[in-house]
């Protein structure tokens, strides 16, 4: 797809210098760009490898002849543009337009206008697909499902029974929505239920055995939410696990049941949420972060990377580390930590010098 200077500019919403009228297919990073790609270079360490003549993406301030380039687009915020960028240059997945014939749809199911149903596409009864959806090939929707129009589902996502997928939603490949919860009982007290109740102690161990909880709930995911690759969410008890709106997931998140997570939300890879747990808006989980059952997390906090959250978090708060707490005293208790071999090689002089002293008294 060939985009003006002009063009682009505009589309991003950004302020354009030299040739508007030269044509760009797609973008690179400086070194690499040919010449009918326009460059990233929105700091100078990244500038030094422009190539004169060509075509790039400064920083405010920058000058673009002082590079020798024949264009350039300025981005006030660097990020936000790439957003922009790659949106413009994204030729989308490979799904043809209409309904392959190798899908299976129950003729129960309401396909919406302009919907794009890929090869191998399974779609259960009083499925309802939104206007302009694209289903990847070998997707499964189960019985009762809604999902949303303008949706994007990817190769091999699976969203089980009775779940509502809301508008302009992407699930990526092999995500799956509405599994059955992680949920057992024993017939008596289990021990995981004794440790809880007595902090620790073990009082009786005898044999037993678990009994499934099913899961009668389902999952609702808003509109504008993305979940990434092998993501899974898992359905309610009773009531639905909810994703709100805006909020995007990363590859390899797990969500438990009866898991509430508020608008706008950045849940990055590998983070696991347990089940019952109450996430506010905006918040931020760093890759890797675990949240334990039943927690609330208030709006707005940041997580660090790995930290494992086991008590309520308040609103606004930034936590870190195992177990989670203010970032600024994490990071005391690390330095404190690093001190600690020298804390204990002057203790073990001191009491060698106190025996010695003893000795000689």
């Amino acid at each position: 797809m060939k985009v003006t200077i002009r063009d682009l500019a505009h589309a991003l919403d950004a302020r354009a210098w030299g040739d508007l009228e030269r044509s760009v297919i797609g973008a690179a990073e400086p070194g690499v760009a040919g010449p009918d790609q326009i460059a990233l270079a929105m700091s100078p360490r990244y500038a030094e490898k422009l190539a004169p003549g060509g075509a790039a993406i400064l920083a405010e301030g920058m000058d673009p002849e002082a590079y020798g380039l024949a264009a350039a687009i300025f981005a006030p915020r660097p990020r936000l543009v790439m957003a922009g960028l790659t949106r413009s240059f994204d030729p989308g997945p490979d799904i043809a337009p209409g309904i392959h014939p190798s899908a299976v749809i129950d003729p129960s199911a309401q396909i919406g206008a302009e919907a794009s149903i890929g090869p191998f596409v399974v779609i259960g009864a009083d499925v309802r697909i939104g206007a302009r959806a694209r289903i990847a090939s070998h997707v499964s929707i189960g019985r009762g499902c809604v999902i949303g129009e303008d949706a994007l589902i990817l190769n091999g996502a699976r969203v089980q029974h009775d779940c509502r997928i809301g508008d302009r939603v992407i699930l990526h490949p092999n995500a799956i929505i509405g599994a059955d919860g992680f949920s057992f009982v024993t017939a008596e007290e289990s021990g995981v239920e004794e440790i809880r109740r007595t902090l620790g102690k073990r009082e009786v161990m005898r044999a037993q055995s678990w009994e499934r909880i099913h899961s009668l709930g389902a999952v609702e995911i808003g509109d504008d939410v993305e979940i990434g690759a092998n993501a899974t969410v898992d359905r309610g008890t009773v009531r639905a696990t909810r994703i709100g709106a805006g909020s995007k997931l990363d590859n390899l998140v797990h969500i438990g049941h009866n898991v509430i997570v508020g608008a706008d939300c950045l849940i990055c890879g590998q983070v696991g949420i347990a089940g019952s747990s109450v996430i506010g808006d905006r918040v931020v989980l760093a890759g890797q972060c675990g949240v334990s059952d039943n927690i609330n997390v208030g709006d707005d906090v940041i997580a660090g990377g790995a930290s494992k959250i086991f008590s309520r978090v308040p609103a606004g708060r930034v936590v870190l580390g195992n177990p989670a707490v203010e970032m600024r005293t994490r990071m005391e208790m690390d330095r404190a930590s690093r001190r600690l071999p020298r804390l204990a090689d002057k203790l073990a002089k001191l009491q060698k010098a106190v025996t010695e002293l003893a000795e000689r008294s």
